[in-house]
């Protein structure tokens, strides 16, 4: 189980927060189709550090981004969810 340290409420257990995806997955409702496509059905599967968007559903409630390794599953970072930030 990996231990999660949310920006607002503090370290707490994986079980309380669900995965939504990974950032560059995230379409938009302006964005051209092929665009939209492209990052929905066309993206890389890297091994290593990967940006993803999870949410604390049983504790704040808040959208949060996790940089995990994909094969070891060590956090690298944890912010607060700003959608202005999106790639």
């Amino acid at each position: 189980m990996l231990l999660i340290d949310c920006p607002h409420c503090g370290e707490r257990a994986q079980v309380e927060f669900v995965y939504e995806r990974t950032l560059d997955s995230i379409v938009t409702p302006g964005m051209p189709p092929e665009v939209a496509v492209a990052r929905l059905y066309a993206r890389a599967n890297p091994v290593g550090l990967d940006d993803e968007l999870w949410r604390h559903a049983y504790g704040c409630r808040q959208w949060i981004v996790l940089r995990r390794h994909r094969r070891s599953h060590a956090i690298a970072l944890v912010v607060a969810y700003d959608p202005a930030l999106l790639p």
